[in-house]
C-alpha cells in the first residue's frame, strides 16, 4: 500500500527468506507468503532458518498454500503457529486464440507433417537447478527413439543464466525433447491445452501453478512425487506422480493407452480446481488479511 512517493505504509513479501530478510528494517507493518523452497529447502540452513523465525515473529500474518506447509513451520521454525493461515492460489486460465499451434511446433524444429500423431509432453519451468528440467532427459529420449511420436518440450524464463546454457546443450543432444523460449501467460495456455500432458520435475515446490493451470485447462498432469506436489494431486484421480524418470515412462505408456484414464484425470483435475482455487475466495482472504497491517 503506497503512502506517497517516498515510502511506504506497509509491505508485503513472497519467501520467507528471499523477500522477508528485506522486509526487517524497512519499519513498517509486512505480512509474509511462503514461497516453497524456505520452508522445503531453507530450514536445512541454520542461518537462513535464524531469519526466517525473525521474519515470521515480526510479521503480523504468513500466507501458507497448503495445510502441509503450515505443519513443516511448526515443526521446523519457532513461531507462532496462529499468525499462519492456509490460502491456495487462486487459479484462472485464458488461452491466446491467436496462437498457431503448428507454427509454434515449427519454430522447435518439430517436424509437423504428422501433426495428429504426435504427443507432447510440456515440461514448464523456469531454468534453474531447483525444477529440475534435465532429469528426465535422458530415459525421455530413450523412449523417443522407441517412440517417434512422443516429444519433450521445455517451456520457461532462463533464470539461471549457467544452467540455462547447460540446459540449451544438454537439449540439443538430446533426440525428441526440444527447448522453447519464455512465452507470455495466454500463449503458454494455449500451448498447455495443445499438448498431451503437463509435466513437473521439480525437486521442490511450494504449489506449482503450472500444474494448477494444467488442472483448470483440463490437461493430464505427471508430476514428480515431492511433498508439494503430491498436496495438490491425487494419484491416478487428478494426476500422476512418479518417482523415478522409469517409472515416468510407465505412467506415460499407461496414459497414451488409457482413454478413461485420460477422461478421469481431466475430470477430476477441473473440479479440484474448481472447489478449492477460487480466485475470488481467494481475493476475499487477501483483503482481510491486509487489514492487519492498516491497525495500529
Amino acid at each position: 500500500m503506497r503512502r506517497d512517493r517516498k515510502g511506504f505504509d506497509a509491505a508485503l513479501a513472497i519467501h520467507l527468506f528471499k523477500g522477508g530478510r528485506l522486509l526487517l528494517d524497512v519499519g513498517v507493518p509486512f505480512g509474509v507468503v511462503f514461497g516453497g523452497t524456505d520452508i522445503n529447502e531453507d530450514v536445512r540452513d541454520e542461518h537462513k532458518r535464524s531469519v526466517m523465525e525473525e521474519v515470521l515473529h515480526r510479521a503480523r500474518f504468513a500466507v501458507a498454500f497448503t495445510d502441509e506447509m503450515k505443519q513443516k513451520a511448526e515443526i521446523h521454525l519457532d513461531s507462532d503457529i496462529t499468525k499462519i493461515y492456509v490460502q491456495p492460489q487462486g487459479i484462472e486460465t485464458r488461452a491466446s486464440a491467436d496462437f498457431s499451434w503448428t507454427n509454434f511446433l515449427h519454430t522447435l524444429g518439430v517436424c509437423t507433417d504428422q501433426l495428429d500423431d504426435l504427443r507432447v509432453f510440456l515440461l514448464v519451468c523456469g531454468l534453474r537447478k531447483v525444477k529440475d528440467p534435465l532429469y528426465l532427459l535422458n530415459t525421455f529420449s530413450e523412449w523417443h527413439s522407441q517412440n517417434p511420436r512422443v516429444i519433450l518440450i521445455i517451456i520457461g524464463p532462463k533464470m539461471d543464466p549457467v544452467f540455462s546454457s547447460e540446459v540449451e546443450e544438454r537439449v540439443k543432444r538430446s533426440a525428441g525433447v526440444f527447448l522453447a523460449e519464455e512465452r507470455n501467460q495466454e500463449e503458454l495456455h494455449a500451448a498447455m491445452r495443445k499438448s498431451f500432458a503437463v509435466v513437473n520435475s521439480s525437486i521442490s515446490e511450494g504449489m506449482s501453478a503450472a500444474i494448477l493451470e494444467a488442472m483448470d485447462l483440463r490437461v493430464p498432469v505427471l508430476a514428480r512425487n515431492i511433498p508439494g506436489n503430491a498436496a495438490v494431486i491425487q494419484h491416478t484421480h487428478s494426476g500422476l506422480l512418479f518417482s523415478s524418470p522409469e517409472e515416468f515412462v510407465l505412467l506415460s505408456k499407461r496414459l497414451l493407452s488409457d482413454e478413461e484414464l485420460q477422461e478421469n484425470l481431466k475430470t477430476n483435475g477441473k473440479r479440484y480446481i474448481t472447489e478449492r482455487h477460487d480466485c475470488t475466495k481467494e481475493r476475499t482472504t487477501y483483503q482481510q488479511l491486509v487489514e492487519k497491517l492498516q491497525t495500529v
